[in-house]
């Protein structure tokens, strides 16, 4: 019986479950009650490493996690990491209390085949269920709590890290009302500090989501970025540093990025969503509120672009013997597609979307290695 069930788990077709962030729920209800589903049934997976990688001097029995965003606390986390995710990501943080955008956060959307450019610009349509193959938009404006209540918290979700496993922590800056651009770099290295004094296993800067700054993106305006990734790799000192970015359609500012900050940064985590204009069935906007009729598009259509970054920053990699972590994201959802990844020149792979419907998906990822 206990065999038929884990196969039933390990080899499932089907990768939609219960998600373990409830898009029923506001943010703030999952925060409190949450996880949901496989994450809430306190089973632990029994990892045996038998050829674990070694990522800044730590043993990680295999390089697959989940991503800034779905684990919005140290609850969370700590099933991640019992459901044998090695790489969990602990959500994004600010210096100061900043609210989330209005409920829904979550809907599914209509997509067939890969999401283009082309198509996120004309628009997408939401529905009702969750049906693979599964792709979403999501909007949460990256809320955060004080200081005083995600340091503790995130200390703890660090904590419960196991053998051959890493937990690390997002943050990123905030232009406060009243403040300049220098304002704004300082809140990034004070936010920095902040993380750090957590005692992550790594940092990963967001700079992927809507820009405080004087672009539609940070990552796009790379003397910015490169201003930022300096001072704040000045402020932690040793601890592994993640810049976060987006899909660059641009090599030659993608080769400039690199320049500039490839032999500063640990790490590059790519990507995070695809922006496209979302409307209902009706055309009305999906996602209620000013300034989110655009929104970021995540799951198996977006796989195609993750993949494609991957691979120019392993040939950026090659070409300028440079030594940082190449991070995958975007589009895992089943095994074949974390291979995918490796393949390509990831050295992490995570997953968002995939894992918060499929609990199992790290399970299923370790049966085939």
């Amino acid at each position: 019986m206990l065999w038929g069930r884990l196969r039933t788990v390990l080899y499932s077709n089907s990768m939609i479950q219960t998600s373990f962030y409830d898009p029923k729920k506001s943010y703030y209800e999952n925060y409190e009650h949450g996880p949901f589903g496989a994450f809430a049934d306190g089973e632990i997976y029994e990892d045996h490493i038998k050829t674990p990688v070694h990522l800044y001097g730590h043993r990680i029995a295999v390089p697959f996690g989940i991503p800034a965003g779905p684990l919005v606390n140290s609850q969370f986390v700590k099933a991640a990491l019992d459901k044998g995710f090695d790489l969990p990501i602990y959500k994004t943080v600010r210096s100061g209390e900043h609210g989330c955008h209005p409920y829904p956060n979550v809907v599914p959307i209509e997509i067939k085949g890969d999401l283009t450019l082309e198509q996120a610009n004309e628009g997408l349509v939401s529905k009702e269920e969750y049906l693979e193959p599964l792709s979403i938009t999501n909007s949460f404006g990256v809320p955060s709590y004080a200081p005083a209540v995600w340091q503790s918290d995130a200390s703890k979700a660090i904590a419960y890290a196991k053998e051959g496993q890493l937990v690390g922590v997002s943050f990123q800056g905030t232009k406060w009302e009243g403040g300049n651009a220098d304002s704004y770099i300082e809140d990034w290295v004070t936010t920095a500090k902040l993380v750090a004094e957590t005692k992550p296993g790594f940092m990963e800067a967001n700079l992927s989501c809507p820009n405080e700054g004087t672009a539609a993106l940070l990552c796009f305006d790379v003397e910015r970025v490169a201003t930022i990734t300096r001072n704040i790799k000045e402020a932690i000192g040793d601890i592994p540093l993640w810049l976060k970015i987006s899909y660059f359609t641009d090599v030659s500012l993608l080769e400039k990025l690199v320049s500039e900050v490839g032999t500063v940064a640990d790490g590059f985590a790519t990507i995070n969503t695809i922006s496209a204009l979302v409307r209902n069935r009706e055309g009305e906007q999906a996602l209620p509120g000013d300034g989110r009729l655009r929104s970021g598009v995540c799951g198996h259509s977006i796989k195609w672009a993750g993949v494609g970054m991957v691979e120019q920053f392993n040939t950026l990699k090659e070409k300028g013997n440079l030594s940082y972590t190449i991070i995958g994201v975007g589009g895992v959802t089943a095994p074949a597609d974390y291979h995918e990844y490796k393949k390509a020149g990831a050295d992490v792979v995570m997953s968002a979307t995939g894992s918060m419907w499929n609990s199992h998906l790290a399970q299923q990822i370790k049966a085939t290695l």
